[in-house]
């Protein structure tokens, strides 16, 4: 993945930002907040954009710390609770329920969080402990050019004897297949706990394509013609002139999540909270959108016509990305994994 002619149009850029976002009263020169990303595109844009409108807001600097969940994770616990690396960490909120449940985050102080008043109520985690910067939805992706019938929800992928054998999906050790199994559970079991209904239905599917991170190959070659999909990656294979299109289903959608969490013992506490609230303003919402097709969670970001169709989830839509219980798959993580492996493959 390479940075888009988006980031330059949509970011609208640092310095042009200056006059529109608002002022953070730091005077403290030499103050410095580590920030965790994602690599790749993410950290490019962090790098370009969201640090130097940051930095210019605060006058505190910004280092990039570049890893994910689990990474962050480790690092925190090799670290100690009264000695994080980091003030503030942004990640799926699968690894941040245990980091909460063991003491390295802090229920949020609300009253340092303007913007938190104007979040989707989905996006306001477990009661203020934490909340949600980004959602990126995920429905049914699917080949227009092969399958004759339109899909219209998950039950699909075992109603349409067309996609028997052309199947994919995300393997357990990434958070959507663990969403997948409680959303199949939820689907075909009493609710999202009745993990064995959900194991019963995923083997019933038979064989299937699993993957950790990337199911566009398989898709893009015509290996899978149906799969769970987050509809950003959609829209970049329909700019590359493939046939493909999605649909939100019926029951529901599952999503990527970026959960937003100070550290108990933050090293900078104040400037973290600024820098959530800055995160989630509708400015730095908007940019997201435009770049990384994001669902913003700021209510007050409308998403124009011209990008409805790479966002389609926004307003009343929200309502559609359900929730899970996590504590619950983190607490029966190695039960679960196992029975994946032996179950589904």
């Amino acid at each position: 993945m390479t940075i888009t002619r988006r980031q330059a149009l949509g970011a609208m850029g640092a310095m042009g930002l200056g006059a529109m976002l608002p002022r953070y009263a730091f005077a403290q020169d030499a103050e410095t907040l580590v920030v965790p990303t994602l690599g790749g595109v993410w950290e490019q844009f962090w790098r370009d954009n969201i640090a130097p409108a940051f930095e210019k807001k605060t006058g505190a600097k910004v280092t990039l710390d570049v890893g994910n969940g689990r990474v962050f994770g480790a690092n925190l616990r090799a670290a100690g609770i009264e000695n994080p690396p980091y003030s503030i960490v942004m990640t799926n909120e699968v690894f941040a329920q245990g980091l909460r449940k063991e003491g390295y985050f802090e229920k949020l102080d609300l009253a340092k969080i303007p913007n938190y008043a104007d979040l989707y109520p989905i996006a306001k985690t477990d009661d203020g402990a934490a909340l949600v910067a980004c959602y990126s939805p995920i429905g049914i992706g699917y080949r227009s050019d092969i399958l004759a019938k339109k899909p219209t929800g998950w039950r699909d992928f075992w109603d349409n004897p067309d996609v028997k054998g052309q199947i994919g999906l995300y393997n357990f050790a990434n958070s959507a297949g663990k969403m997948e199994l409680l959303l199949f559970s939820k689907i075909f079991g009493k609710d999202q706990y009745d993990t064995d209904a959900g194991f019963a239905a995923l083997k019933k599917l038979g064989s299937t394509i699993q993957v950790d991170i990337n199911l566009s190959t398989a898709l893009a070659q015509g290996e899978i013609v149906i799969a769970p999909f987050d509809f950003a990656e959609i829209a970049r294979l329909k700019k590359q002139g493939l046939p493909v299109d999605y649909i939100i289903p019926e029951e529901g959608l599952i999503a990527f999540d970026q959960t937003m969490n100070i550290c108990a013992h933050a090293p900078h506490k104040d400037l973290a909270y600024a820098y959530i609230d800055f995160l989630i303003s509708p400015e730095i919402q908007e940019m997201m959108m435009k770049q990384f097709y994001i669902s913003p969670t700021n209510s007050k970001v409308v998403v124009p016509d011209d990008l409805k169709e790479q966002v389609p989830v926004s307003g009343k839509e929200m309502d559609k990305i359900l929730q899970w219980d996590w504590a619950f798959v983190n607490e029966n993580q190695d039960k679960l994994s196992e029975q994946w492996a032996k179950e589904v493959g």
